[in-house]
C-alpha cells in the first residue's frame, strides 16, 4: 500500500516538472491556451469594473450639482435671464426624418413654402430693405419708416419653413444694415408686434445675439412712450428724438389695442435681458385699466392717457379693441399659468363673459357672430379682424371647469364656421374687410377689400391644434388656394381692392409672410412644430419661447438660466 500510495504521488507531481511538457507540445500549447484565456477573462473583468467605479462617480458629481442647483433655486425666489449672456440652444428645424406626417399635409406644406419662397424672393428682388413690396409696379415702400418691416417679420417665418439660406441673407442685413435712428414718428403698437416681436422670435429661434441687441434698442427707443401722468401709452412715438403724442383723429386719446398689446413682446425682453424696465412699464398699463375695469370687461376702445380712464366710444373684437382681449389670455400663458398672472386670466375671464352679451345668431342660417356696441346700442357687424376670437376663445377654453370649456370650445366652432363663410359668400372666395348681418339675409359684405389678412387662418389653426378636426385643415387650404388664385401675381402676392370683382390692388402687406404663410405652414405641420405647450405666439404670429417668468421686485436676484429646446429633429421639441 505504501509503493502504491508513493507511486501515485509521483505520478502526480511529474504534472509539474516542465520537462514533462516539453515533450509534449500539445499539451503544452493547451495549457497556454487555458492561460491566456483565463487572463483575458480576469482583465476584461477589471476593466469593468474600472468603467462602473467611474460611472458611478460621474453620477454622484452631477446628483451633488443638480442639488445644489435645487438649492440656489430655493433660495433665489425667482429665475431669470442672466443679463446678456443668455444662452439659447438653436431651434434644429432642418430633419424631418422619423416623423409621421400625412402625404396630403406634406403636400400642401411644400405648396405653402413654395408660396413663401415665391412672395420673399420677389420681396428680395424689388424691395430689399424696405418695409414693403408693392408687386404691380415693382418696388418698395417704406410704410413703417423704413425699418425692414417685411424682412424682420419674416425671419421667423424662413427659419420654420428651413429657408436657411434665405434666412442667413435677413439675418446679415440685420446686422449690418439695421438703423433705428430715424427721424420717423411710430406707431408703438405697429413697431412692437412687428419688429421687436419679429426680432424676439429669430432670437428664440437661432439663439443669435444680433436680433435680441436689435430688440433692445428698438424697444429703448419706444419706452419714453409710456412716460404719461396715467402710465398708458401715447402711441405715436418719434424713434430719433423720442417725442411721443396720440394721433389727432383720437381726439388726444389712446388707443385701447395699441396700448394694450405690448405686454407679450415687452416682458420676453426683461426675461431675456434680465431689465425689468421693459415688463414694469407693460404691467402697469394693466394694473391702471384693472382699477376700474367693468363688471363685463368689454372696454371703450378710447383711453385717456393722462387720467387712465374710459373715454366713451365703441366697444369691439374688431379693429382697435382686439388683441388687448388676445394678451390678456397669452400674458397668462406666457407666465406659466402661476399665481403672479392669475390676474390676467381673471380679467380675460371677466371680458369672456362680457363678449358672450354681444354673440348674436343669424336667420336663416344662424351664423354665430360678435357684434359690437356703442353705449347700450348693438351694431350686427363683425370686422375680419375679430376673426381671431375663435382661435383665442379655443386656447383659453381649457383653463375653465369641464362644462364652461365645452361651451367655450363650441361657441369658437361656431363662430369660426361664421368666419370660414365670410370667404365663401363671395365670388373669388376670399373675404372682405367687415360683414353686416340683417333679419332674413344672414350677412352681406360692407367694406369689400381684402388685403390678406390672416386672422381666420389663425383661428383654423388653433382648432386643428386643439380638436384634431381635419375639418379645419381643409377649410385653410381652400382659402389658400383662393390667395393662390386671386392674389399670386408675377412678383408677389396682392391684396384685392374688391372681393366681388377680383380687382387687385398692389401691396403685398408684411403679414401676410409673418402670419397668413406661417398659420397656413403650421396648419399642415405636425403638432410638434412650434408646440402650443412651449410656445406663445403674439398677435403678428410671432412665436415667443415660453420661460420662467421674472417677479416683480426681485429682478436683481439672478441665477442662469437657459432657454432650452430640446433637439429631436426638425419637429421636435419646436
Amino acid at each position: 500500500m505504501a509503493r502504491s500510495r508513493s507511486s501515485s504521488s509521483m505520478i502526480r507531481w511529474r504534472y509539474l516538472n516542465p520537462a514533462y511538457y516539453l515533450k509534449r507540445p500539445k499539451r503544452l500549447a493547451l495549457i497556454f491556451m487555458v492561460f491566456v484565456s483565463i487572463s483575458i477573462f480576469v482583465w476584461d473583468r477589471q476593466t469593468l469594473v474600472r468603467e462602473h467605479e467611474e460611472e458611478l462617480l460621474q453620477l454622484k458629481e452631477e446628483v451633488e450639482r443638480l442639488q445644489i442647483e435645487l438649492g440656489e433655486l430655493k433660495h433665489e425666489d425667482v429665475v431669470s435671464v442672466k443679463k446678456s449672456n443668455t444662452t439659447t440652444t438653436k431651434v434644429d428645424m432642418k430633419k424631418m426624418d422619423g416623423v409621421a406626417t400625412d402625404p396630403i399635409e406634406a403636400q400642401r406644406r411644400e405648396k405653402v413654402k413654395d408660396a413663401m419662397l415665391h412672395a420673399w424672393t420677389s420681396y428680395e428682388k424689388y424691395a430689399w430693405g424696405h418695409d414693403e413690396l408693392q408687386p404691380q409696379s415693382k418696388n418698395g415702400v417704406d410704410s413703417f419708416g423704413g425699418l425692414g418691416a417685411t424682412l424682420i417679420d419674416s425671419l421667423d417665418t424662413l427659419y420654420i419653413m428651413g429657408l436657411d439660406e434665405q434666412f442667413q441673407r435677413a439675418r446679415e442685413w440685420v446686422a449690418t444694415s439695421l438703423d433705428f435712428n430715424k427721424n420717423y414718428d411710430a406707431s408703438v403698437f405697429e413697431t412692437t408686434i412687428r419688429v421687436v416681436g419679429g426680432l424676439l422670435s429669430a432670437y428664440d429661434l437661432s439663439g443669435d445675439n444680433v436680433f435680441l441687441e436689435k430688440a433692445k434698442d428698438i424697444a429703448d427707443r419706444l419706452l419714453p412712450a409710456w412716460n404719461t401722468p396715467s402710465g398708458i401709452p401715447y402711441n405715436i412715438i418719434n424713434l430719433a428724438h423720442g417725442n411721443a403724442h396720440n394721433p389727432g383723429w383720437t381726439g388726444g386719446d389712446s388707443i385701447l389695442a395699441d396700448s394694450g398689446t405690448e405686454q407679450l413682446e415687452f416682458i420676453a425682453l426683461t426675461q431675456r435681458t434680465g431689465d425689468p424696465k421693459y415688463q414694469e412699464k407693460v404691467e402697469n398699463v394693466i394694473l391702471v385699466l384693472n382699477k376700474t375695469f367693468p363688471d363685463d370687461g368689454l372696454l371703450p376702445i378710447y383711453i385717456n392717457p393722462h387720467r387712465g380712464t374710459n373715454s366713451h366710444s365703441t366697444i369691439t373684437f374688431g379693429a382697435m379693441g382686439d388683441s388687448f382681449y388676445e394678451y390678456l389670455l397669452k400674458v397668462w400663458i406666457q407666465g406659466n399659468k402661476t399665481s403672479e398672472v392669475k390676474h390676467y386670466r381673471e380679467m380675460w375671464e371677466t371680458s369672456m363673459k362680457g363678449l358672450l352679451s354681444l354673440v348674436r345668431k343669424t336667420a336663416p342660417s344662424s351664423f354665430t357672430y360678435i357684434s359690437e356696441k356703442i353705449g347700450n346700442s348693438l351694431i350686427d357687424k363683425m370686422d375680419e379682424l375679430a376673426c381671431f376670437a375663435p382661435g383665442m376663445i379655443a386656447l383659453g377654453s381649457s383653463g375653465y371647469g369641464p362644462d364652461n370649456s365645452s361651451k367655450f370650445l363650441n361657441l369658437a366652432e361656431e363662430l369660426a364656421w361664421t368666419c370660414y363663410n365670410f370667404y365663401q359668400s363671395t365670388p373669388t372666395k376670399l373675404a372682405g374687410e367687415n360683414y353686416f348681418f340683417h333679419s332674413g339675409q344672414d350677412m352681406t359684405v360692407g367694406t369689400s377689400w381684402n388685403i390678406l389678412r390672416p386672422e381666420t387662418v389663425e383661428s383654423l389653426f388653433y382648432l386643428w391644434r386643439l380638436t384634431g378636426n381635419k375639418t379645419y385643415q381643409e377649410w385653410g387650404w381652400n382659402i389658400f388656394q383662393a390667395f393662390e388664385k386671386n392674389s399670386r401675381v408675377e412678383s408677389g402676392y396682392v391684396g384685392l381692392k374688391d372681393v366681388n370683382t377680383g380687382v387687385k390692388d398692389n401691396m403685398m402687406q408684411s403679414f401676410f409672410l409673418a402670419e397668413t404663410l406661417k398659420y397656413l405652414y403650421l396648419l399642415f405641420s405636425p403638432p410638434s412644430v412650434i408646440s402650443l405647450d412651449e410656445w406663445v405666439f403674439n398677435t403678428e404670429a410671432h412665436p415667443l419661447k415660453i420661460v420662467p417668468r421674472i417677479v416683480p421686485g426681485e429682478e436683481r436676484k439672478q441665477i442662469n438660466v437657459r432657454l432650452r429646446t430640446r433637439k429631436e429633429g426638425r419637429f421636435g421639441g419646436v
